[in-house]
């Protein structure tokens, strides 16, 4: 069980312990605060959540969404460590170590989407797909290229917190093995993405070694040489789960996509019928209020079954026999399970099909296929020169947009390719609508 809680950091190609912890700023503590001061964390408040380039600064980004997610992980991590407390009498289990585990695992679990959420994440999937053939891709090894081409922010989010930020290339932020952990979600490659039938994954080729190293140090590796998931992990997804389930549904309303009435079942559900009707019948609240003040009683009663359920559990998702999918699939209360699937299925059918998120998804596929389409190229052409004074002036002005993202001449082609790919995910909607027009020669 205490490696469940390891507090050693990657550095160095290693596995090193934290012995610079303090009463009032513990590792996990620590964890947080690199994870909320960082600059990919900021960058989130310009990125989509739902709805792109909404001109309602009432509805969520990125960041709001993740700090929200945050908020319900902090509370289950403390009535988690409650219960491993009691379980676990003889091994000095703090809950408010959990708590801070699970909150800035949720923290950091959309750091690596790219501009444009899942729609730019599409649009880079497809372009390795469509180019696969073309010369400029022929050399990567297949493990690579299926790394582009199932290409996720799960993925991205673990190179950046171990790799791209604070300590570029020698640990990231050098979280703790605990909080990267409770992260994962995925525990394999892109290469298994064919199989489960889904671009889901965890790390990348370039990762490997720190994944690896990483659960072994968690004591996370199964007999047949395959990886399970941390038990803190199904309770950072519950709480993405829960607000992306129902939050949806909130900016919704503030957009008038869907009316108070269409999500009336859903409250009934998640929250009774009594609560309910009581607070529909207030006229003293706007839709808005009523619809806030319901999914703050449907949030609780959310949180506190999946707590119960973990508590059930627990035992199944840290042995080695077979994981479930998450927490809400093992809901034993069958009106909460079926009052967020209803939600998400409506967030599906009535707001991701809303006319303008369409039209501007569409927008961004022209501009991430057109930073695709100059920046590889020019990479390409300097990995086979060898020597930027050899490349074609609009490659070298286009290498030269990307400041300290550009690829390196001693990196590999798979590692230059990654530099782009970086350079684009960390972008913002605004500045990859920026940037794409200034690479078609729409001057502002």
């Amino acid at each position: 069980m205490n490696k469940l809680f390891s507090k050693k950091r990657y550095k160095n190609k290693k596995m090193i312990a934290d012995t610079n912890e303090e009463f009032y700023r513990g590792s996990f503590h620590k964890d947080y605060d690199r994870l909320i001061f960082s600059n990919s964390f900021r960058r989130l408040s310009k990125k989509t959540q739902v709805h792109p380039l909404s001109k309602n600064d009432h509805v969520h980004n990125r960041l709001t969404h993740s700090l929200e997610v945050a908020s319900v992980g902090r509370s289950l991590g403390l009535k988690a460590g409650e219960f491993l407390q009691s379980k676990y009498p003889n091994e000095n289990i703090n809950p408010h170590d959990i708590a801070y585990i699970i909150q800035t695992a949720c923290l950091a679990h959309d750091i690596g989407n790219p501009p444009f959420g899942h729609a730019g994440e599409e649009v880079i999937k497809e372009w390795f797909k469509k180019n696969e053939k073309r010369i400029f891709l022929k050399q990567l090894k297949k493990s690579q290229i299926l790394d582009f081409q199932h290409l996720d922010g799960n993925a991205q989010s673990f190179r950046i917190v171990t790799q791209l930020e604070n300590n570029s290339f020698n640990g990231g932020m050098r979280l703790t093995s605990a909080t990267l952990g409770a992260l994962i979600k995925y525990p394999y490659s892109s290469k298994n993405c064919q199989k489960n039938k889904t671009s889901k994954f965890n790390f990348f080729q370039s990762e490997k070694e720190i994944f690896k190293k990483l659960f072994k140090d968690l004591g996370l590796k199964k007999e047949d040489g395959t990886y399970k998931r941390h038990p803190f992990s199904y309770l950072m997804e519950a709480s993405d789960d829960i607000c992306y389930g129902l939050l949806d549904l909130q900016d919704a309303i503030e957009l008038k996509l869907i009316t108070i009435d269409e999500i009336k079942e859903i409250f009934i559900l998640l929250c009774g019928t009594k609560e309910t009707k009581k607070t529909y019948n207030n006229k003293n609240y706007s839709d808005v209020q009523k619809v806030s003040k319901l999914l703050a009683e449907a949030i609780n009663n959310l949180a506190l079954h999946t707590m119960q359920v973990f508590e059930d559990n627990f035992n199944r998702l840290r042995d080695d026999c077979p994981q479930p999918k998450d927490l809400i699939e093992l809901f034993s209360n069958k009106k909460l399970k079926k009052g967020i699937n209803q939600a998400k299925q409506l967030a599906k059918e009535k707001i991701f099909q809303e006319k303008r998120k369409i039209e501007l998804e569409l927008g961004a596929y022209n501009i991430i296929e057109t930073l695709l389409d100059s920046l590889i190229l020019a990479t390409y052409e300097l990995h086979e020169t060898n020597d930027e004074t050899k490349l074609s002036f609009r490659n070298t002005r286009a290498l030269a947009l990307m400041g300290e993202n550009k690829p390196k001449k001693s990196d590999n082609l798979y590692e230059m390719y990654q530099r782009v790919v970086d350079y684009i995910v960390g972008m913002t909607d605004n500045h990859a609508q920026y940037i794409s027009n200034q690479l078609n020669g729409h001057i502002n």
